[in-house]
């Protein structure tokens, strides 16, 4: 993983590199407890046990379960922003960056289901920072939609609504082909995706859906 979860606030940031790697195994400790079995049966002793560390160097990092919890939440949105944006920086346009983007989630999900696992859990075990992971999210996105409109990628509109709109597109095509099934090729998904975001739902040429499984 990519992010070190210094700049957390539910993390004490390390300031030397020993430090940071060190941080780095709990929360990746922490992402396999946490997905495997959940906020509320997970334990510190089972993080640490997984990391290979002791009790008393969680709390030089955290100072509760609830700590590295929301920092894994912090550190899920860091992952997937960078895994989405190094895959989507050579599209030439917005409209393919959609679709590239589409993949490329479904993608990390993929690789990542714990974690994915993690962030839905926040929803009732730390709604703020689940609205916080998505609101990053949106912030990010309504800034690249309103650029893109700017360069004439797109048409102009609302850009909040529209990232928000996006974001609910990639969160279940995500639980569907990544979570819930994994046997789809992630570039039909995102090209049905990318025919949607690009042309709507209006009348017109058909579009050559994938064929059912018998």
């Amino acid at each position: 993983m990519a992010a070190d979860g210094a700049g957390s606030e539910n993390a004490k940031a390390p300031k030397t590199e020993r430090g940071r790697r060190t941080l780095r195994k709990l929360l990746d400790a922490a992402a396999l407890e946490f997905g495997e079995r959940g906020f509320h049966e997970a334990s510190i002793a089972g993080v640490t046990s997984r990391g290979g560390l002791s009790i008393g160097t969680f709390y030089v990092y955290f100072d509760s379960k609830e700590a590295i919890f929301r920092a894994l939440v912090e550190d899920m949105g860091r992952l997937t922003r960078a895994w989405i944006g190094d895959r989507i920086k050579g599209a030439p346009d917005r409209l393919t960056a959609e679709r590239v983007g589409v993949t490329a989630y479904i993608e990390f999900v993929r690789q990542h289901k714990n974690l994915h696992r993690i962030v839905t859990e926040a929803h009732s075990v730390a709604p703020d920072a689940y609205r916080a992971y998505y609101e990053t999210f949106a912030e990010a996105y309504r800034r690249n939609l309103e650029e893109a409109a700017a360069r004439g990628e797109i048409s102009d509109g609302d850009h909040e609504e529209r990232a928000w709109a996006l974001i609910g597109i990639g969160s279940f095509l995500g639980w569907r082909y990544a979570i819930w099934s994994d046997d789809v090729d992630i570039a039909e998904i995102g090209a049905a995706a990318g025919d949607l975001i690009e042309n709507g739902l209006a009348p017109r040429p058909p579009f050559a859906p994938r064929k059912a499984k018998p």
